[in-house]
């Protein structure tokens, strides 16, 4: 019997307590609390129970399905219009919506729910079409490593490699792609490795098969090995198979690849300080890193009321959703007295990893993290003085267990204050002339997740300048196969011997669902191109002129899909065409900055992944949004992710494809399309230094002036010297001071 899986590191506890009346929200887009978590799948027990034949529940999700827009808009008091009146509140029915496993007959339901007179009573509940399988489990993915160490046939596989079976680690892994299975079969792929002492690094000991569990009967169903490369005499590379193609489903659960078995790397490879003073020789930590304190003596400049948070002239709603991690609501500034909408929601919806391996099964290796798993349940528990530093606010998290009862992690997002550099700098360079330096304050609101082997850190920066930016850092343990001695690798770097890193993307689709000024929105499309005129003509004699030619997006179907263009170095606003500059006579928008993560999918536009992930073919995406009883429109790759073989009905591809109908001067909702191409080097290894990656929203004619010119400049008395006497010894330079010795200021 597969024993209950324990709480992952990254997770803090079970929430056993169910409250009979679940409290009043304070905001409508609050997160289910524990509470009330256990109060609604205590409710769908009772419902099936009562009204199915349904003997035996597993609960995958559980949340809160948001109120209409305008309802949430009205009852926080936030003008639909520039300058309009806020519509009156209506009554607004706090909902859930869940996703649940029938164990012993098979297939999923959708519930939504409604509380009513303080209890929740079952709306809704429907069987989720076949071949829909909703997002995989933490706990699916702790037993994916109980099933295959306590099976036979991959106990003994591992024995002829010198692995015995305690040793065996798995990383469960959505399967991808792969027909050979029926599409209502719940199944993951177990990528091995082997863990040779206590908290020795696993990736360093990958092993060269891949077994294929089911998640509900917790068997392997099936054992590949991949092929390997050979050098040919002509020096180029050969498969052990001639084709890439899967191999035929064997009875003995094993297919084989015409190779010889490889053993694991033995080299330790660690990552924890005790354990590389053990097993590196040439480990030594620094001793020249002196403490670098935060410290904010009169507390912090945002205040918190529940999830909602204020800071200079920002106000948002924070919340934790167990698909897409953190998760910003109803942002607005304080424009001189004037409650400013800029976006109503903003969010990670989808993250794709392609591997670029062509042989089978690496093939089938392309991981949507969000839909398949969730940020949110795949979220750190945070350390203070480690992941966040200064003084911090944290904000818990929950998402729901098999049994119903909810999964807290404490300290799950964290919201701190940091210094940003200068922020607006000049200096009269006349005699006598004088200079401000205004330093800029931002702040930060975060979350880390581990994805088995990759950390991924979100940062949502707010700019006292009106900018939001999203920061995305890249780190974490590479995702590797075992090598052959000497054997050639076409797809993928060697970073240590015997140690295949694969060559892969990383691509991550941001949902924008914008109000800037308003719910009705447009995109302006802006190309930045030479004039036409020759160099010599009257109009452009010297050569030098360039214009912005801009173009409103309108058409659903032609306009709704759209490419970046290099040569005119394209960019986007967000824009409400009813409200315009008082000076420039343009439109009040948010320029979308993404240059820096523009990329190509690199696999072949009808391949398999490009099948599935038909967001990831164009830089943006524009779609009128369309609420129903379930919300609107959320989720690029459709709402079931694992396990679809084509692009899903729901899927922002088909949206634009089959859409009717403006997208100008609408409610529309945005898809951006960034990341980044990663060819491993031997330096991400063992552990990955942090890749960033950034969005940037900028306002464009959004307020009159700069509106961070009110922002005091900052004489800091705790910023000293370097060193005591002004200079380093032996050295020519000084330390905050000028030449003639007075102290540097920021304004004189």
């Amino acid at each position: 019997m597969t024993p209950i899986a324990l709480p992952p590191i990254t997770a803090t506890t079970v929430y056993e307590t169910v409250a009979v009346k679940p409290s009043k929200f304070k905001h409508p887009l609050d997160p289910l609390t524990p509470d009330e978590i256990n109060a609604v799948t205590l409710a769908i027990r009772h419902y099936t129970a009562e009204n199915t034949s349904i003997k035996a529940l597993r609960f995958i999700t559980c949340y809160l399905l948001p109120p209409p827009k305008k309802a949430v808009l009205a009852a926080l008091g936030i003008s639909l219009t520039p300058g309009g009146t806020p519509g009156a509140p209506v009554e607004i029915i706090r909902k859930a919506e869940s996703d649940f496993l029938d164990v012993v007959n098979g297939g999923c339901y959708n519930a939504i729910l409604a509380l009513q007179n303080g209890d929740w009573e079952v709306e809704s509940m429907e069987l989720v079409p076949d071949g829909s399988e909703p997002q995989i489990t933490v706990e699916e993915l702790t037993v994916c490593e109980h099933i295959v160490r306590n099976d036979p046939t991959i106990k003994a596989l591992a024995k002829q490699v010198g692995v015995e079976p305690h040793q065996i680690c798995a990383d469960g892994w959505a399967i991808g792609y792969d027909d050979r299975f029926p599409k209502h079969q719940r199944l993951q792929q177990a990528l091995l490795f082997a863990r040779f002492s206590e908290h020795d690094n696993l990736y360093a000991h990958p092993l060269d098969f891949i077994p294929v569990i089911d998640s509900v009967t917790e068997k392997v169903v099936q054992i590949d090995f991949p092929p390997t490369y050979r050098k040919h005499s002509d020096g180029s590379a050969k498969l052990s198979v001639d084709t890439t193609e899967a191999q035929p489903l064997s009875e003995q659960l094993s297919t084989q690849s015409s190779r010889e078995r490889i053993p694991p790397p033995r080299t330790a490879f660690d990552f924890l300080p005790d354990l590389m003073e053990k097993t590196d020789p040439t480990y030594k930590p620094r001793d020249d890193v002196k403490p670098l304190h935060i410290v904010q003596p009169d507390g912090v400049s945002f205040k918190m009321d529940g999830h909602t948070l204020e800071w200079q002239k920002w106000k948002m709603h924070i919340s934790f959703g167990h698909r897409e991690g953190i998760v910003l609501s109803t942002i607005t500034y304080n424009d001189d007295g004037v409650i400013r909408p800029i976006f109503y929601r903003l969010s990670l919806a989808e993250m794709l990893v392609p591997y670029g391996a062509p042989e089978f099964p690496h093939s089938r290796k392309f991981a949507f993290d969000t839909g398949e798993y969730g940020m949110g349940t795949m979220a750190n528990e945070l350390s203070l003085g480690c992941d966040c530093l200064g003084k911090i606010h944290y904000l818990p998290g929950a998402y729901v267990t098999h049994s119903g009862s909810p999964f807290v992690i404490n300290n799950v997002i964290c919201i701190h204050e940091e210094d940003a550099g200068v922020l607006w700098k000049h200096t009269d360079y006349r005699p006598g002339g004088r200079s401000q330096t205004v330093r800029s304050r931002r702040l930060v609101v975060s979350m880390v997740c581990t994805l088995a082997n990759y950390e991924y850190v979100w940062n949502y920066y707010f700019y006292q300048d009106g900018n939001i930016e999203l920061e995305i850092r890249l780190t974490g343990v590479l995702q590797v196969y075992v090598a052959g001695s000497n054997e050639p690798n076409p797809h993928g770097t060697t970073v240590a011997p015997g140690v295949n890193a694969q060559f892969h993307q990383h691509i991550f689709s941001v949902r924008v669902d914008p109000m800037v000024d308003g719910i009705n929105n447009s995109v302006i499309e802006s190309d930045i191109v030479s004039l036409d005129a020759p160099t010599g003509s009257k109009e452009n004699f010297a050569g030098n002129g360039f214009v912005v030619k801009d173009r409103v997006l309108k058409d659903q179907i032609k306009d709704g899909a759209r490419d970046f263009d290099w040569a005119s170095e394209r960019r986007w606003k967000i824009a409400n065409l009813a409200k315009t500059h008082y000076a420039s006579g343009k439109p009040s928008s948010y320029q979308i900055m993404m240059k820096g993560g523009l990329l190509p999918l690199l696999p072949k536009g009808d391949s398999w992944v490009a099948r599935r992930a038909s967001f990831a073919h164009k830089a943006l995406w524009v779609v009128k949004d369309v609420e129903g009883p379930k919300g609107g429109r959320m989720w690029p790759s459709g709402k079931y992710v694992p396990q679809t073989r084509e692009e899903p009905a729901d899927s922002v591809g088909r949206w634009v494809k089959e859409g009717q109908g403006s997208i100008d001067n609408d409610d529309i909702v945005l898809y951006l399309t960034v990341g980044t191409t990663h060819i491993p080097r031997p330096e991400d290894w063992p552990v990955m230094p942090v890749e960033h990656l950034n969005l940037l929203f900028k306002p464009y004619n959004f307020f009159n002036k700069n509106p961070s010119m009110d922002v005091p400049g900052t004489n800091d008395v705790h910023s000293k010297p370097a060193f005591s006497n002004g200079h380093q010894d032996n050295g020519n330079g000084t330390n905050g001071t000028h030449a003639n010795g007075t102290s540097a200021c920021c304004g004189n």
